[in-house]
């Protein structure tokens, strides 16, 4: 038999293939029942490349070999690490913060061992998950008391339904988001049972706008940071610190949704004041909701500080079981929120902040450093060259923040068709050992380096590079 072009009749059998040291070794690894089904699958297809007329190598040990293969691609994980060489610090579809080191550490803990979760060490008795993160919480902010769920869309339901359900809710037209996915805020607070009052418009409210629709039916006032856009222009807005102040006169809460939420100014590292949420406190509203895995640079979660009375009521609403976080985010949670103790090394230790801040003369260097693998990796087919560009943060943080980063731009060279080229290119890096993904713009496949720490593991992955099926 022609082991490189075989009839249909001479694919030799599972069991064959089965016998042979690859298939052996596979069992070792895999397990007998996953090596049959490789092995079926690889027969098939050999069998159905021969029926279409195709050459094929269908040999025991071509057969092993090809199912050895398809066990390895089964076998990866499909939350896959990818490098974010988009330019967007925090990409939402790419998971946001990268957590600090103290925070996987913890959380690796958690997982291994039994941790006092709910259990007093003190008394010897039944505890709450949230003195794990609380005084930290009220010592980097300021308020009275804190909780915390598992996102910041949770934080604003749960305070929502407990403080306004079956009540009105005061918003200014011009704060009614929409976030990704087109989750939006007249919709969570339906399904927490408030009414919204709208007040203002679009682009104008004034004091007199909130104090006319305060009645007894009102259950708080709600003031929404516009974290994902915008309005500029002919605009008008009242600060929290006014809306307090009519909240207070009426004994009407002020809930100040801040979304990304920072615990400190970021003015420092050389970007646009962002309010902080000690600020918020500050100004007097009530209640602050913010997320962990945003602006924070922690894992997803979502905080609630403020009054002691009223985040003694959020916590007896039955919907807060439903929405609290587990023992591997809170041990993440409260290894973060230590770092904040230490601002002097703050942005060492905490990716987000190192991302944002990293200089863009570091990029640049290590853009040079780079373009010579990159330029080999793609060959001649594309003309690799150091550019400066631009990076965000994302999700929603300081969205009209543009950073000044540098990468590597690559381009196709002489007359091929730039869109199927870029595509292959594209599609290229995305199907590498550890994906890398970029962005498209100005005729230019960009890999931006602000989020790229490790070199070497990027030009180590280059090795199998293929374009369109081609080295």
């Amino acid at each position: 038999m022609d082991a490189g072009n075989p009839t249909l009749s001479r694919i030799p059998s599972v069991d064959e293939v089965l016998k042979t040291p690859a298939a052996q070794e596979a069992v070792v690894r895999f397990g007998r029942p996953r090596v049959v089904e490789a092995i079926r699958h690889a027969t098939a297809a050999a069998r159905e490349a021969l029926a279409a007329g195709k050459t094929v190598a269908a040999s025991v040990e071509a057969l092993a070999g090809d199912a050895r293969a398809w066990l390895e691609a089964d076998a990866r994980p499909n939350a896959r690490p990818v490098f974010n060489l988009t330019g967007t610090v925090l990409h939402t579809n790419l998971g946001r913060a990268i957590v600090a080191e103290a925070a996987v550490e913890a959380a690796t803990l958690a997982m291994r061992e039994a941790i006092a979760l709910e259990f007093d060490l003190a008394q010897g008795k039944r505890g709450e998950r949230d003195n794990l993160v609380r005084s930290l919480l009220c010592e980097l902010t300021g308020a009275e008391d804190a909780t915390v769920v598992n996102n910041n869309a949770a934080a604003v339901l749960l305070a929502l339904n407990t403080l306004a359900k079956g009540k009105e809710a005061i918003v200014s037209r011009g704060e009614l988001i929409e976030i990704g996915g087109a989750f939006r805020m007249p919709e969570i607070m339906a399904r927490a049972g408030t009414k919204l009052v709208e007040v203002g418009t679009t682009n104008r409210t004034h004091e007199k706008d909130y104090a006319t629709a305060i009645n007894p039916k009102t259950g708080l006032i709600l003031k929404v940071h516009t974290s994902n856009y915008r309005i500029e222009g002919f605009t008008k807005s009242v600060s929290g610190k006014a809306i307090a102040a009519l909240a207070h006169a009426s004994d009407v809460p002020l809930l100040n949704d801040l979304g990304s939420g920072t615990l400190v100014d970021l003015a420092q590292y050389g970007l646009t004041h962002e309010q902080t949420v000690s600020e918020a406190v500050a100004e007097g509203a009530d209640l602050v909701t913010f997320s962990g895995d945003k602006l924070l640079g922690g894992p997803q979660a979502g905080f609630i500080v403020g009054r002691k009375d009223l985040v003694a009521r959020l916590n007896r609403n039955p919907m807060k079981r439903a929405l609290r976080v587990d023992k591997i985010r809170l041990a993440a949670i409260e290894a973060t929120l230590r770092l904040y103790r230490d601002p002097d090394r703050l942005a060492e230790r905490l990716p987000t902040l190192r991302m944002m801040a990293r200089p863009v003369a570091d990029i640049e260097a290590a853009a040079q450093r780079l373009l010579p693998a990159v330029a080999t990796a793609v060959g001649s087919g594309f003309a690799a060259s150091v550019i400066a560009c631009t990076s965000q943060i994302g999700s929603g943080s300081l969205p009209a923040e543009v950073i000044q980063s540098a990468g590597i731009a690559l381009r196709p060279a002489g007359a091929r068709s730039s869109g199927r080229a870029l595509t292959a290119l594209a599609d290229g890096f995305r199907t590498l050992e550890r994906p890398v993904i970029g962005r498209v713009e100005n005729d230019a496949f960009v890999l931006d380096l602000r989020c790229l720490e490790d070199e070497a593991a990027f030009v180590r992955n280059l090795a199998t590079l293929r374009i369109g099926g081609r080295r």
